[in-house]
């Protein structure tokens, strides 16, 4: 791929609307701020469905590197967004996932957790805006290249399936208002 046809690419529109929206996200997930998790809950249903439009909307390209893109995202920072999105989410962090490939070959419910999905995306979308802070086209074309295909493959689903609890919850906080003390006694998961 030529050199011109790269910088079209690499600095589209949509790619730059992606970054933008990409790095709102992790620097909210990263900011580790004491906030209620009704907070936490709405900001993430105004930031996620945003993240996923912009997503789809990311030009195709071909890797120009035989590597894959250099990773920035470590073990520990992984494993802080999960504690922190854990320790926020409390009881409600863990929800029943229909759309796992493991429920395929289950006679009961699967469950997952709204930390460890929103970690996984994280992970991805911090490694793909680490690689785009240094400017160099040629590794932003094959960093674009791996989030697209690990969006389509991984995470577009795991932030779809994160949405439906958050929104439960979004929706429970507007009936009680700010009353909601324990919502698993409601039958939230059930």
């Amino acid at each position: 791929m030529e050199r011109a046809d790269i910088d079209k690419i690499v600095y589209d529109k949509n790619v730059i609307d992606f970054v933008t929206i990409a790095v709102e996200v992790c620097l909210f997930l990263e900011k580790n701020e004491a906030l209620p998790r009704e907070e936490w809950v709405d900001r993430l249903l105004k930031m996620l469905p945003l993240l996923y439009v912009k997503a789809l909307l990311l030009p195709e390209t071909v890797p120009g590197e035989e590597e894959d893109p250099a990773t920035f995202v470590q073990e520990e920072d992984y494993s802080r967004v999960v504690k922190v999105l854990s320790e926020v989410m409390g009881e409600e962090d863990v929800y029943l996932d229909v759309f796992m490939e493991d429920m395929k070959y289950s006679d009961r419910p699967v469950s997952t957790f709204i930390s460890e999905n929103i970690a996984d995306i994280y992970q991805d979308i911090r490694n793909f805006v680490s690689v785009y802070q240094f400017g160099l086209t040629a590794q932003m074309n094959d960093a674009l290249y791996q989030c697209r295909e690990n969006f389509r493959l991984y995470w577009g689903q795991k932030l779809v399936n994160v949405l439906r609890p958050l929104h439960t919850l979004k929706c429970l906080y507007l009936e009680n208002g700010d009353d909601v003390a324990d919502l698993s006694e409601e039958g939230l998961w059930d």
